[in-house]
């Protein structure tokens, strides 16, 4: 434990601090931003001699303060991070530090704070943990305590746990996400201006429109420039999320960013002895830009015991080949053509229970279709092992359509109103998985088929916000997102437990519930139900902030895509998919001879990048003109990377001028070439750049320093092209 008398605590991994005072009633943050160094007892020193703000006029008589748990006792004006009340009363907490402990290591450390409200009967543990990536994970408990009067038997309604931390003024930007189905993940940016810019999640789950990360940072911050301070939610229900300045500014910092589960009316209701263990929630910094957020992360996440360690196998999933038409031999062709291209893995989507032919039944009755399927989905799984290939099935296990035996059989088992059910979407409702007999009815049929069919691949599927979200009790209808949420979490667990091999995917109608909460027990994410290259290039460019290729699904489409009925060229598509976990949702039984070609070397390509793709680090040009992109991975050591040179559209300048490649190490000399298994992308110009026509004839030896620094003219191509560089180190 490192402190000075007026107890002070310094946390330091991968270039990141957070310094804390623990000496102030409620403890608080006095740096957390680039590393101050193993601070001695003078520099210590001085940042407890400059913590204290000045006293403004017309302001309170005492320096303003911000604590890890900032409430209006300590003058803090902005919203609280903790809020509730017993029957109405006791609404003004004053949480005083109890006890504290602190671990420290070369690689991070963790602070543990414990705080007693004098005002309500509660018990609230802070816990700060710096990972060894640089990450600052928070979680906060609140625990009720017994008085031992009266107001006992008045569960106390908690309304509000945030975790919020304190920037610094040259925070003036913040970037944030919103979107729509097949248009998932818009970056939205604008300035930071006083007050509170908030963004609250009511759909039951983080949505199409999620936040996904806030980031804070400096004016101008880009991909590879600037600083940013970054928070994420891990929790796959409603949520809060804040990013907040007030004239005053909060403590000596200036600006506060964080947040945590939206709480609805009612839903956690603290009786003596119970508590509340609000979700986790991470933040981070960086100087390096959003590439370096998206360092922080990937790191962490590729560190986790679970993390997926094997290949990540290519896929073809049926849906947008066989829709709801479970023909068998159809299907047998398709596996077997699938297995000639080399993919690896085979996922049957919806449509194969119940009476389910279209979206209008059988939801819910997670039984084999008799009549689609008379003979069990056997000789199909027994076509797919004899090709040597996985084989994955589809679910919506929180979903129910009302045309269904489960509904019949249990109303009960809706999540919805008493006094009945609101509109359908997508001719789907709510099941209450909360629900103990609907719990276990889940697991026991999904685990009976993952046992009988030795399933290795789940597509878990959430089509629908839950509206009106709650659970029918005889003394009143009680809000339950909470509750569905940890069902899921305990549902899944469960699944994994019984069947270790098992690997799932979390997919919401594409990208609506991609959270580290619910990556924490799943495989990889869908991140839009859109194949179209072009809307997906931003997708995944804006998805890898948070996730690492590995963990994020891309399939090639068939030509004309599916959701925007835009007509893309077969490399652009091939080049888009590969830079995930990459797939395929075609139908290859109407492919050309060519077509099937250009597949099977571009899995052939996958196979030998995936490594390089699934373990590098995701790089991110920023460029002036938004008609072109350039992205790629980097080998850790930067022996080699691959860049994907994206256009758009068409662009006013008919040269790309000298364009940097991110993460090339500068010392070092390269072998550049164009890989021609996906085409070289049409080109809007007769020929050229010199060195370009030279790594398209088979290579060229460049410096590094004119890779990195200087940077090399790229061709100009026609709209909606790719093309891809290979750079290896000599």
């Amino acid at each position: 434990m490192t402190t000075t008398p007026n107890q002070i605590v310094q946390l330091r991994a991968a270039g990141v601090c957070v310094v804390y005072d623990l000496g102030a009633p409620a403890a608080r943050v006095l740096h957390w931003g680039p590393d101050l160094g193993p601070l001695d007892q003078a520099g210590l020193t001085s940042l407890s001699r400059t913590q204290d703000a000045a006293v403004l006029n017309n302001a309170p008589d005492t320096p303003r303060t911000f604590s890890l748990l900032p409430t209006e006792y300590e003058t803090w004006a902005g919203t609280p991070a903790l809020a509730g009340h017993l029957a109405g009363t006791r609404t003004t907490p004053r949480p005083r530090m109890t006890d504290h402990s602190v671990e420290t290591g070369a690689d991070g450390g963790s602070l543990t704070v414990v705080l007693r409200d004098s005002v309500a009967p509660l018990e609230i543990e802070v816990f700060h943990r710096l990972t060894a990536a640089g990450l600052l994970e928070t979680y906060l408990t609140v625990r009720r305590l017994a008085e031992g009067t009266a107001a006992d038997a008045i569960p106390y309604d908690l309304t509000s746990v945030l975790s919020l931390l304190p920037l610094p003024g040259r925070t003036n930007e913040i970037l944030d996400f919103s979107g729509k189905w097949g248009r998932e993940r818009e970056p939205q940016r604008r300035p930071l201006v006083d007050g509170t810019q908030s963004r609250q999640v009511r759909r039951g789950k983080p949505g199409h429109d999620s936040p996904y990360l806030m980031l804070a940072g400096t004016r101008g911050f880009g991909f590879r420039n600037g600083e940013v301070w970054a928070s994420h939610v891990a929790w796959s229900g409603n949520q809060h999320w804040i990013a907040e300045r007030l004239p005053e500014g909060a403590g000596v910092l200036r600006t506060v960013l964080g947040g945590g589960e939206l709480l609805g009316p009612g839903e956690v209701r603290l009786r003596p002895g119970e508590r509340y263990e609000a979700p986790r929630v991470i933040h981070t910094w960086s100087d390096a830009g959003m590439d370096g957020i998206a360092d922080r992360f990937h790191t962490a996440l590729r560190a986790r015991a679970r993390h997926p360690s094997s290949p990540r196998p290519l896929v073809l999933n049926t849906w947008e080949a066989a829709y709801f038409d479970h023909d068998l031999d159809r299907l047998l062709d398709l596996a077997d053509r699938a297995a000639q291209i080399g993919v690896e893995r085979v996922v049957l989507d919806d449509g194969w229970f119940g009476a389910r032919r279209d979206a209008t039944a059988g939801l819910g009755d997670w039984t084999v279709s008799a009549g689609a399927w008379p003979d069990g989905l056997h000789p199909f799984v027994d076509r797919i092992r004899r090709h040597g290939m996985q084989f994955g099935l589809w679910f919506e296990p929180e979903m129910v359509n009302l045309d269904s035996d489960l509904a019949r059989a249990h109303p009960d088992w809706l999540l919805a109103p008493s006094a009945g059910l609101g509109p359908s979407a997508r001719n789907q409702y709510v099941l209450n998985i909360a629900h103990p007999h609907a719990w276990s009815y889940l697991y026991e049929r999904i685990s009976a088929l993952v046992a009988e069919y030795g399933i290795d691949f789940i597509k878990w599927d959430h089509n629908r916000d839950l509206l009106e979200a709650v659970w029918r009790h005889p003394d009143g209808d009680r809000p339950a997102v909470r509750d569905q949420t940890l069902a899921l979490y305990r549902l899944i667990d469960a699944l994994r437990k019984e069947h270790p091999a098992l690997e799932i995917e979390s997919c919401s109608g594409g990208g609506g519930r991609m959270d580290l909460g619910i990556i924490e027990r799943t495989d990889r994410v869908w991140p839009s139900d859109c194949n179209d290259p072009v809307e997906r290039q931003a997708i995944q460019q804006w998805t890898s902030l948070l996730l690492p290729p590995e963990l994020v699904a891309s399939h090639v489409g068939a030509p004309e895509s599916h959701t925007t009925h835009r007509v893309a060229a077969t490399g652009f598509r091939l080049v888009t998919s590969l830079f995930a976990h990459a797939g395929i949702e075609w139908d290859l039984t109407r492919c050309t001879t060519e077509e099937l070609r250009a597949l099977r070397d571009w899995a052939t390509l996958y196979r030998e990048v995936r490594d390089l793709i699934h373990g590098g680090r995701s790089v991110h040009a920023d460029l002036d003109d938004p008609a072109v992109a350039l992205h790629g991975v980097v080998a850790p050591d930067s022996s080699r990377a691959l860049y994907a040179w994206v256009r758009y559209a068409t662009s006013g300048a008919g040269q790309s001028g000298r364009v940097q490649l991110p993460g090339i190490e500068p010392a070092g000399t390269y072998r550049v070439r164009v890989r021609h298994e996906i085409g070289a992308g049409s080109r809007h110009q007769s020929a050229g750049p010199g060195w370009f026509e030279a790594a398209y004839a088979g290579g060229v030896i460049l410096s590094g320093a004119v890779l990195a620094i200087a940077g090399v003219p790229l061709p100009t191509l026609n709209p909606e092209q790719a093309i891809l560089l290979d750079v290896q180190r000599t």
